[in-house]
């Protein structure tokens, strides 16, 4: 069973961590983890890009001028997109791109992407964070300085903390999420994803033997 060391705030080894194999120790499938992430930026795009044709700019209900008779070129419509206000041709149309995969291949990426980052020695494990001492920015910033983490770091904790927060949106280059609501693309993205001792028995105990 794959072990990984437990750090204090000071960035000492207070401890060992005993990792699932089937959580973390899996071979990752680069494969499904390339389509998950084609699903995750499709379903990003909105698709609500949209101009108005021929048929749905307003006026034109007649034509502008006769037929013969004018010297002027022959017309039937001012909606006609080779006037100016006319209707715009091969322009973009609201479209829905979401694209869906199946719940066990979702699971299945989770799992590979926590894999992929335990097997390049991208995780690292917090024992428990003193609120009071991370209220401010300089404060939590230390603790990423003392654990040797820098680029982009993705923070997973166990539940809310409006104080660290607050404090990690001033940290270029941090995002902190919850256990219950971590996804595939923001572990894939992290250079480094740093757990709370909590947080990651909660997701060693929900994806155990899945």
């Amino acid at each position: 069973m794959m072990q990984l060391d437990i750090f204090d705030t000071s960035g000492k080894s207070v401890g060992k961590q005993k990792l699932e194999e089937s959580v973390f120790g899996i071979k990752p499938n680069k494969t499904l983890l390339a389509q998950y992430v084609r699903v995750f930026m499709a379903n990003k795009r909105q698709g609500t890009s949209k101009v108005k044709t021929r048929a749905e700019v307003s006026g034109g209900g007649i034509k502008p001028w006769a037929q013969k008779g004018t010297g002027r070129a022959r017309h039937g419509s001012i909606r006609s997109p080779i006037w100016v206000g006319g209707g715009i041709t091969h322009g973009p149309l609201q479209k829905d791109h979401s694209l869906s995969l199946p719940k066990k291949m979702r699971k299945a990426a989770f799992i590979s992407a926590l894999s992929l980052k335990a097997s390049g020695g991208d995780l690292k494990i917090l024992e428990k964070l003193d609120s009071k001492k991370t209220s401010k920015t300089k404060d939590l910033n230390a603790i990423l300085k003392n654990l040797e983490l820098v680029g982009n770091i993705l923070f997973v904790m166990p539940e809310k903390n409006d104080k660290v927060l607050k404090s990690g949106k001033n940290i270029k280059g941090l995002n902190v999420s919850l256990s219950e609501n971590l996804n595939t693309f923001e572990v894939l993205r992290a250079d480094k994803v740093l757990f709370l001792q909590e947080a990651l028995e909660k997701i060693q105990k929900r994806y155990k033997g899945k």
